[in-house]
């Protein structure tokens, strides 16, 4: 849980750095400018809110890891609610719209983490888990995001190298097999989830599990 506040603070403080001119570069998620990544965090968050207010009784059916799903191609932008992130980010018009959203509500999804039981059970997407398992879950989600934010903004920093390790193991757990030793923690996920291709070094090191890449995780 600590892990997705200090991953949580880092994202949000990224885009807090942001210039204006900033929110019109493209991302590093397929279709989207850097706004309209943006405003898929406000959602993220309110998605945070709303799951830790929504309680379970039943038993848990997912964790951290087992949470997420591999879709079978990559995002192409064409998806209709990620054709709808994009009208709703230029709705805002003004960055400084998009960036006090989203601390408005990033900051109180924050709180609220921090407040959390982890043992207490949640329901969200018709699976149920722990807080924990969920929050820890959302590790993965920032560090990614925080990844797509950055991809063409050299100067900002990145995400917390912990998230980064930790964001990695999961990644070989739904990958079931371990990245290269040789590769950092940065690039085994850039080239595990298809935000960039191999080179003929790095497919060689890969082996067999080059024919597997990417993992497209949603």
């Amino acid at each position: 849980m600590d892990l997705f506040s200090r991953s949580w603070a880092a994202l949000r403080t990224a885009v807090a750095g942001l210039s204006d001119e900033d929110f019109a570069r493209p991302s590093g998620c397929a279709g989207w400018l850097v706004r309209d990544l943006v405003c898929h965090l406000i959602i993220d968050a309110q998605d945070v809110l709303i799951t830790l207010v929504t309680p379970a009784d039943a038993e848990p059916t997912r964790d951290a890891v087992t949470y997420w799903e591999v879709a079978e191609t990559p995002p192409t932008g064409d998806d209709p609610l990620d054709a709808l992130i994009v009208r709703l980010a230029a709705a805002y018009e003004d960055p400084a719209l998009l960036r006090f959203h989203l601390d408005d509500l990033g900051s109180a999804a924050g709180r609220a983490a921090e407040l959390a039981d982890p043992a207490v059970r949640v329901s969200t997407r018709d699976v149920v888990l722990t807080t924990g398992d969920y929050l820890s879950a959302y590790v993965l989600e920032w560090t990614l995001h925080h990844l797509d934010l950055i991809a063409h903004l050299p100067n900002a920093a990145e995400p917390p190298a912990q998230g980064l390790a930790r964001t990695r193991e999961m990644l070989e757990k739904i990958a079931g097999a371990a990245f290269p030793a040789s590769f950092s923690d940065k690039d085994a996920l850039l080239i595990g989830t298809g935000r960039r291709a191999p080179t003929e070094t790095e497919k060689a090191e890969l082996g067999e599990l080059a024919a597997k890449l990417p993992f497209v995780i949603g």
